[in-house]
């Protein structure tokens, strides 16, 4: 084996590529997965009146039931921060996965649950419960799934031509979706208009256990189905008869990463609303960082946990005496880079 190697030294560069690529990959994971608790850290520290020391922070995190802890600190720490920089970490992980896996699968950097009109059915949903139904808090979770299956339902039952046909009709139904959200908004309540815009900019304040609770359970169950998918997943990337040939079912293959994919991107919405552009942008940004073919699921989930809790640590910080909704920064930097995305899929004619 090793004098045909060195006989033919062309044939083990690809090989070499690949080993460079799949390090990368991990070392860039391994920076993004360490990033991320730095940046819990500065957010729970927090400003303002209640602005937090980082050590205190650590020494409240680690040793909470120490006879030193200061019991002020514990409660700002442990009641009124971490459960909001928790859900925040998980709903951007859960948010990129499902990116990920939906821009695999429809092969074109635009097949988000955004833009395909995913979180516009979840927040149809919702304010049926909020406006209609008058639900409590738990009804806005569920409505919110339920939304999203219908929508999800909705846009596979229409697009039954083809990857492109997929992002097109889920552009169609998530403008037609829009417009239902704006007549649900004139028939409700002041108070329950006011709550539901709320909802639908997206924001993580008033996050509290329940809403970690149900994202962490969303990828503790599906997480681990779409990371043993990967590889599937990507050579579903390289075209149905490609992957058939690979060994690959296809047709079984797709649904079930599309049903993950689409629960994942619901149970997100659930609890923070529909958070803009975060499973647009971060499988693209950890497509550039790992300089790695296929769906980078990992990186892509380190990636939206990252990006999530720091738009939201930005957002208590860019109006001074104001808290802005993460939604809104989100918003301002995805759709500044979707605009970027269109002119550059125009130019290259692939959109």
């Amino acid at each position: 084996m090793s004098a045909v190697l060195r006989s033919r030294p062309g044939d083990a560069a690809p090989v070499r590529s690949v080993d460079r690529s799949a390090r990368r990959a991990r070392l860039v994971t391994t920076l993004l997965l360490l990033a991320a608790p730095v940046v819990a850290v500065l957010a729970l520290a927090g400003g303002g009146d209640l602005a937090l020391a980082p050590a205190a922070v650590v020494r409240a995190l680690v040793d909470p039931g120490s006879a030193t802890a200061d019991p002020a600190t514990h409660f700002v720490v442990w009641e009124l921060r971490l459960p909001r920089v928790t859900t925040g970490l998980l709903a951007g992980a859960a948010l990129a996965l499902s990116g990920s896996v939906f821009q695999a699968l429809t092969r074109n950097p635009l097949g988000s649950p955004d833009v395909l009109g995913f979180t516009q059915g979840a927040a149809t949903g919702a304010l049926t419960a909020i406006v209609l139904l008058g639900g409590g808090p738990l009804a806005l979770p569920f409505g919110a799934v339920l939304g999203a299956l219908a929508a999800g339902g909705a846009v596979l039952l229409l697009a039954r031509g083809g990857r492109q046909q997929l992002v097109l009709v889920g552009i169609a139904v998530c403008a037609v979706l829009t417009g239902v959200n704006g007549y649900l908004l004139t028939r409700g309540q002041l108070t329950d208009a006011v709550r539901a815009v709320l909802w639908l900019t997206g924001s993580l304040d008033g996050s509290d256990g329940t809403d970690a609770t149900v994202i962490a359970f969303a990828l503790a169950l599906l997480g681990p189905l779409v990371c043993g998918l990967g590889r599937s997943l990507r050579l579903l990337e390289l075209g149905d008869d490609a992957g058939t040939a690979l060994g690959v079912p296809v047709a079984r293959t797709r649904r079930v990463l599309l049903l993950a994919a689409l629960l994942l991107a619901a149970a997100a919405a659930a609890a923070v609303g529909p958070v803009a552009f975060v499973a647009l942008t971060a499988p693209q940004l950890a497509r550039r960082l790992t300089r790695a073919p296929g769906p980078n699921l990992l990186p892509s989930a380190a990636t939206g946990a990252l990006l999530l809790v720091t738009a939201d640590w930005a957002a208590q910080r860019a109006v001074p005496g104001h808290q802005l909704p993460v939604g809104v920064v989100t918003g301002l930097l995805g759709g500044g880079y979707l605009v970027r995305l269109l002119v550059k899929e125009r130019r290259s004619a692939t959109v």
